[in-house]
Parts: structure tokens; sequence; C-alpha cells
């Protein structure tokens, strides 16, 4: 497979707050042969990278050592890297190659911290148009992305709607729900409570590691449902060589430290070792924040430019972006005459699904890039979702990325 990293120099870039900045990198890959009409742009749920597919780590992703969806980009895969020309950039604000708070301000010779400016969804796309114009890439045959991923391509559609022909949200929305607003606001209160957070400069000190391990605990949380979660762990105690990673009270001694208590907390350590907590504050709010209706009076004249073809694809059992939201979604499609077809997986994985069951995403996504809504492997909803359905709620690890 034909693979290049780099970082890319965007120069001076605005963001839609109104701030700027003197240079925006984005660090990204391409795989396969640009052809002129045959680039897909895949875009990462929010704590992955550009480094999207191959199993060796690329230069510039920041400790993320695993390809994020390497068994659905690649040769001979759903998204064949023999067809298809794909990019994937690390977004603005992260911490795996682009400009974000760790980065150097060229201007005082420190990291931005919380200097940098407020970074939203829409900030994402437009850093990505300029650096398929770096790259010579005019127009876009797809745009695909799961989770807030799946939130940077409607903006696609919406901002940029003759430069793409098709595009697939992936276990996204139009916007999140209170709940997930709410356990979002407690993840990042974790970490600006964590005595070293220092108001976002840690950098010289040691970093928030305890409240970004507590927020990384609830994102798990918010991804796993109560059959994964009776599945993968019950009530067993954790193995006799397992260690309490966090100070308890007294009292715990007495009982058990439960499997799904170390579970979490050695995802919680791997996490802290390779992100930054000021990064994740940044992130979660540029996901809160987005709403596809945001200019427009509402969903449906946020998507009435775009002419190409739509597949949203959901999951049974994702609680985060639910089966009813994909289908609000595909409804507002609909009413703005796209071509669109809602495929809903069954699934216990939830919200991860998207990322560890290839098997299931692959074929629906190879025939709508190839096929278009005429694929076989795709199946729709129109008449046969009923609203009043309910879904339990899941995940596995899109923070493990």
């Amino acid at each position: 497979m034909n693979v290049e990293h780099d970082t890319l120099s965007l120069g001076k870039f605005e963001f839609e707050c109104g701030e700027t900045i003197p240079d925006l990198e984005l660090a990204y890959e391409t795989y396969g042969e640009f052809t002129g009409e045959n680039a897909v742009l895949v875009c990462h749920a929010l704590t992955g990278s550009a480094h999207v597919a191959g199993h060796s780590r690329a230069s510039g992703t920041a400790g993320q050592a695993r390809a994020w969806w390497d068994d659905i980009v690649g040769p001979g895969k759903a998204i064949d890297t023999t067809e298809y020309y794909v990019i994937c950039a690390n977004v603005p604000g992260s911490c795996y190659g682009s400009t974000g708070p760790p980065s150097t301000n060229p201007e005082t010779g420190e990291p931005y911290g919380t200097d940098f400016p407020a970074v939203t969804v829409t900030d994402w796309t437009e850093a990505q148009r300029r650096l398929l114009d770096e790259l010579g890439v005019p127009h876009l045959h797809a745009v695909v992305g799961g989770s807030v991923g799946g939130m940077n391509v409607l903006e696609w559609a919406k901002r940029h709607p003759d430069h793409v022909e098709r595009i697939v949200p992936i276990a996204a929305a139009a916007r999140l729900d209170p709940q997930c607003l709410a356990l979002d606001a407690i993840a990042r209160r974790a970490i600006t409570t964590d005595d070293n957070w220092n108001g976002g400069d840690y950098y010289d000190d040691d970093p928030p590691s305890d409240g970004l391990a507590i927020a990384r605990q609830i994102g798990h949380v918010m991804y796993l449902s109560k059959s994964s979660m009776d599945r993968k762990f019950g009530r067993r105690a954790a193995g006799r060589d397992a260690v309490r990673t966090f100070p308890t009270d007294p009292a715990a001694g007495f009982f058990p430290y439960r499997d799904v208590e170390s579970y979490l907390d050695y995802q919680a350590e791997q996490f802290v070792e390779r992100f930054d907590a000021n990064s994740y504050l940044y992130l979660t709010r540029a996901m809160d924040n987005y709403d596809l209706s945001q200019g427009f009076e509402d969903d449906v004249d946020a998507l009435a430019a775009f002419e190409g073809e739509a597949l949203v694809i959901s999951f049974t059992e994702d609680w985060h972006f639910t089966v009813q939201q994909a289908e609000a979604l595909a409804d507002a499609m609909r009413e703005a005459s796209l071509d669109v077809a809602h495929h809903v997986i069954e699934s216990d994985h939830g919200h991860d699904a998207f990322l560890v069951e290839p098997d299931n995403v692959g074929p629906p996504v190879a025939d709508f890039l190839d096929e278009g809504l005429s694929g076989s492997a795709i199946t729709d909803t129109d008449e046969e979702f009923e609203p009043e359905d309910e879904f339990a709620p899941v995940h596995t690890s899109l923070f493990s990325q």
C-alpha cells in the first residue's frame, strides 16, 4: 500500500471564533494513487489521528501506534486503497501532530495551552479543505467518518456541497443530546478541578493525569451498554495481581476490586500517557457545540444545497448517537430531496461498533462507494423503522485509539 505521511503548514488560520494563529499545521496521511476523481476523505473520531491504516506507526501520530481503521481502509478492504486515494488529517486542536494546545506558539516560544483559540467542527472542515487544495484535490468522491467524525462529514455536505459526491456519516447525529452533553461536562470538570491542571498551564510540570484519567473513564462508560458490560465483566472480582490505581476509602479493603474497575483503571493509565488534557477539553467542546442547523432554519435547510448521495449507518445498542437520532437525520435528508439510505446494524458493541465490526460495517460502505445506493449490501429503514422502538446502551473503546 502506497502510504505517505507528513505535516503541512497552512499558514495563518482564522478560527470560527474570530481568533487567528500565525501558522496552522496539519498532520495527514494519504493512501493509494490520485487519479483525479477517486479521492475519499476519512474523518477520525474524538481522540483519533491521521493514522487510519497500516500496522506500523507513522511519524507524527504522537503516541498512537495502532491504525484506528485498518480493518476498513487498505488494499482489497472496504475503502480499497488500490481503487481510491484516501486522505485522513488530524484535526486542529488535537495532540497527534496537528497544531493544538500543546503546540509551541511561534510568537511566544511556549505551548499555547488555553491561549489556543476555541475550535469547532467547522474549523476542522475548513482546515481539511485547505489541505486538499494544497494536495491538488479539488473534488471528493466521498467523505466518510464515525462519531464526531460523522459530524465532520455532515459539515462537508453543508459547507462544501459542490465538492462532494457521496457522504457516509456513521454512528453520528446532527447534534448531541442533553445526557451526553451532561456527561461530557462532568468529564471536563474532572480535568479542570485537578490541581495539576493549573488553568491549562502545566506543560513544565506534572500534567492533570488524575483528572484526565477520570474523564477517559466516563467516556468509556458512555460507550458501554449493560449487555456488553455484563458479558465482558459481570460482577467478577479482578485477579489477585490487580492493583488499585486510585486512592480508596478505608472500607475498600473489605470489598472486592472488581474486574470492571480494573479495566477502566488500566485504560485510563494508558490514555493519560498519550493524550493531552487541554486537547481533550477543546475537542469535546467542539463535539458538544456542533449543531447541523446552525446558521440555517433547520437541518433540512442546512442540507438543501447538497445534491449527492448519503448513506447513514447506525447501531442498535449505541446510546451515544442513537438509531432514532440517525433516523431523524435521514428524514431531514429525505425532506431535503437527497438520495439517502439509513442502514441499521444489529450490534451489542454500541458506539464503537464502527471500529470493531468490520464485517458488518465494511460491506455497505464498500458498496456505497462503488455503486451508490444501489449497492447490494445496503438496506434502508424508510418504511420499516418505528420511532418508538427502544434500543439499549453500548461500547468497547473509541478512546483506546
